[in-house]
This record gives C-alpha cells, sequence and structure tokens, in this order.
C-alpha cells in the first residue's frame, strides 16, 4: 500500500491498518510507513485467519506486548 493509499484513508479519520503479509509496502520501499507518519497511524503486519472475520460488526482492540528478542525493538 503506498503513500496516496495511506493518506487516503488517514485523511477519512483510518489510525490502525493491517495486514496478512509481511509487509504491507515492502515492494515501493516503505511509502506507506512513511505517510504514516504524517498524520499518525499504526500498522500491524503478520495477521492471521482474516478470512474468519465478519465483513463489519466488529471492533479491535491493539495492545503493546513487549518480547524479548523480537523485531521491531
Amino acid at each position: 500500500m503506498g503513500r496516496d493509499a495511506t493518506l487516503y484513508l488517514l485523511e477519512r479519520g483510518v489510525r490502525l491498518t493491517g495486514t496478512d503479509a509481511h509487509d504491507h509496502d515492502a515492494s515501493i520501499i516503505w511509502e506507506g510507513h512513511r505517510a504514516g507518519r504524517t498524520i499518525g497511524s499504526s500498522h500491524i503486519e503478520k495477521l492471521h485467519i482474516l478470512e474468519s472475520l465478519p465483513a463489519n460488526g466488529f471492533e479491535v482492540s491493539c495492545f503493546p506486548v513487549k518480547v524479548h528478542a523480537a523485531s521491531a525493538g
């Protein structure tokens, strides 16, 4: 997901995006990650079993968890 797509979502109030892939913008050198800093957002990668979620009507809660020697610090 590139810069324009990320900004489109952020300008409409989205503050959290996620993907089941390793990265959402690696092929375009992290444009989406950098664009997220402009307005302020978070991104979750490597999600699983997304097909089991309903099309709408659910909530997502995200909490920071420190994992020793994990990626992203």
